[in-house]
């Protein structure tokens, strides 16, 4: 197993991580909540990240539910070498792809009406399911930090709940930043938030890269 004994409390904080990473690059998603936030008030903006949320939990389900069937591959410690490896470049790749994006490409026209908080919710959800991308995103995230544990439902299921927790983090303090900063906050202010977070993945992937070669473990 990769943990023995499993730990609740790690799997516990690294769900918070890869719900906040997961989360954090301004998509079509995230500009959305911040378009909203801004015309709209913070809580269209919130409620429609909670959307995005349940579809990234739904997504995590997905892999998981994948990668666990493949537990004797995954128990090997030379194929979890090789699969971190490649989880940290696929990381790095998207750190890059989140860095040279263009937030412009996912502006929508300022809506007439506001709409109901469930409405703005359902449309989160919509639009980030529609991306079905995200699940070599959540592949890279789950083998970089181990983050599949066959054979252990309980602490498996506090990790994904700790997903859907650290989505939310992400979108209140997003949601609260930008509303704060509404009067100085505009497509340039995406485009350096989308940089910020690209270099942040990128570091992390590289860190993760070095960590896997030396063979010591911060977990």
């Amino acid at each position: 197993m990769w943990l023995e004994p499993v730990n609740s409390l790690d799997l516990i904080f690294k769900g918070l991580i890869v719900g906040i990473v997961a989360s954090a690059p301004m998509g079509p998603v995230g500009v959305l909540c911040i378009q909203r936030t801004l015309n709209k008030g913070r809580w269209f903006g919130f409620v429609t990240g909670i959307g995005a949320a349940f579809s990234d939990i739904v997504y995590a389900f997905i892999t998981g539910f994948g990668m666990s069937f493949v537990v004797e591959f995954l128990e090997n410690k030379t194929n979890m070498f090789y699969l971190q490896l490649v989880g940290s470049v696929m990381l790095f790749l998207f750190g890059m792809y989140t860095f040279r994006c263009d937030p412009r490409q996912s502006l929508r026209p300022k809506p007439k009406k506001r709409g109901t908080l469930v409405h703005n919710m359902v449309t989160g959800f919509l639009v980030t399911f529609s991306n079905p991308l995200i699940i070599f995103l959540f592949v890279a995230l789950f083998a970089r930090f181990a983050f599949v544990v066959p054979d252990n439902p309980i602490p498996q299921m506090l990790g994904y709940i700790a997903v859907f927790f650290g989505a939310l983090i992400w979108w209140f303090v997003l949601t609260y930043a930008v509303n704060k900063v509404r009067t100085r906050f505009d497509v340039h202010g995406i485009w350096v938030l989308n940089r910020i977070i690209g270099v942040v993945v990128m570091v992390v992937a590289v860190f993760g890269f070095i960590i896997t070669l030396t063979g010591l473990s911060i977990y």
